[in-house]
């Protein structure tokens, strides 16, 4: 009987444990070993990057007292106040203070419930840092109101050295020629160690896009340029990218310099849409157009000489002119040169180059290059060539065409004119 009941209260004791097991339970602290344990606090990390909030930047191996913020979200049922930050980061980052020194935040700050707060630090990188993510673990000092004592909270994170972007903008050739259509290269180079991308550009104030104020900051709306918008794509570290343009410059604009302002909109390594201007510059020459013509063979003074003009039909004179001949096939014509220094606009500048021989002169056809070499106004050398087909005659020879008689009837006449005075004078003594 004892026996009996001993058993029965036993299995009245055994019941609820295992009605506990059967059912899930919560025990006190969370949800104990389930998969969706959570611990619920005040305090809760959004988001940690160099910059200041709103505004992140790029940063790269040795750059120092750089901001680095920590975003969170007091999602407790009361204000929290007094809150302080303390920072730990991986070997090869440091306080601004110095080496040794606790990165800390730099002021205290408050936070309503509900609301996002943020910790700003300054940082120093090591020269040794690498490009990449990096983890780090921050701690957050804070009392609620109307409760005494601190309470702290712990997160970890990770964030990144995205490196630096450095965009730069230059023209492979810096000068544009007036009165005439130019093709222009531009090079969007990064300079840095950070890729962009989707990098789009806009060139402003062109005629094809008049500017909204009443006056323009550059002469570019004075200029052609077919092209105004360009797809360039992404831009790697150390890398460059090239657009090309099609500039017509009218001739008021010689001797002027065109500036080209460019709005470039791009994502940085962190994602962020950015846009920049940059400004390319052109120094624009003028126009030298030169055509010979006129090309002929002509005897002066025995000697055969090729002659010919050179017009020039641009808007700026060439200087230190030279023009040369020289053979070509079988021609042994000798090469020569004749200096004809300034090519004025609109005048014909005449040249006259003795024809000399390497051996033996050989008459008739000769086929021969004409080189004109000038230079333009930022002592650019230029050239203009003309290949041509001259005829060489025979030079004609004096002593062939029998005696010269001037030479006999001088004595005669002067023979005559003596005897004619004798004879005057001895009739003259006889009377």
């Amino acid at each position: 009987m004892n026996q009996k009941l001993f058993f029965l209260l036993l299995s009245f004791m055994l019941v609820p444990l295992l009605l506990g097991n059967s059912h899930a339970q919560i025990s006190s602290g969370g949800f104990g070993d389930s998969p969706f344990e959570r611990d619920f606090g005040d305090v809760k990390f959004l988001d940690a990057y160099f910059g200041t909030l709103g505004q992140k930047i790029e940063v790269e191996a040795g750059d120092s007292n750089v901001p680095f913020t920590v975003v969170f979200a007091n999602v407790g049922t009361q204000d929290i106040t007094g809150i302080k930050g303390q920072l730990s980061l991986p070997f090869g980052f440091s306080a601004s203070d110095g080496p040794g020194s606790i990165i800390k935040s730099d002021s205290d700050s408050n936070s309503l419930a509900g609301e996002n707060f943020h910790l700003t630090f300054f940082v120093n990188l090591d020269q040794n840092v690498s490009i990449q993510q990096y983890p780090g673990t921050v701690k957050v000092d804070y009392s609620r109101l109307r409760e005494s004592g601190v309470r702290t909270a712990f997160e970890d994170f990770q964030f990144k050295v995205t490196g630096d972007s450095i965009i730069n903008v230059r023209a492979l050739e810096p000068f544009l020629t007036s009165l005439k259509t130019n093709n222009v290269v531009i090079e969007i180079a990064n300079d840095g160690t950070a890729p962009i991308s989707s990098v789009d550009i806009v060139a402003s104030n062109t005629q094809t896009e008049r500017a909204s104020t009443a006056s323009s900051t550059t002469n570019v709306e004075n200029v052609v340029i077919l092209e105004s918008n360009w797809d360039v794509g992404n831009i790697e570290p150390k890398s460059a990218r090239y657009l090309t343009a099609t500039v017509y410059v009218p001739e008021g604009l010689k001797d002027d310099t065109l500036r080209i302002p460019l709005t470039m909109t791009f994502y940085n390594a962190h994602g962020d849409q950015q846009t920049i201007s940059k400004i390319v510059d052109f120094y624009i020459k003028g126009l030298i157009e030169l055509t010979i013509f006129n090309i002929d063979v002509i005897e002066l003074s025995g000697a055969q000489m090729v002659v010919g003009e050179i017009i020039n039909e641009g808007n700026e004179d060439g200087m230190f002119g030279f023009v040369s001949i020289e053979p070509r096939g079988d021609s042994n014509i000798k090469p020569n040169t004749q200096f004809i220094d300034e090519i004025e606009v609109d005048a014909p500048v005449p040249f006259n180059i003795p024809i000399e021989f390497d051996g033996e002169p050989e008459y008739g056809e000769h086929d021969i290059t004409i080189t004109v070499r000038y230079k333009d106004g930022v002592r650019d050398e230029l050239f203009v060539v003309e290949d041509t087909t001259i005829l060489v005659n025979e030079p004609t020879n004096d002593e062939e065409s029998g005696p010269d008689y001037s030479m006999i009837i001088i004595p005669v006449v002067i023979a005559i004119a003596v005897g004619i005075y004798i004879m005057r004078r001895r009739k003259k003594a006889v009377t």
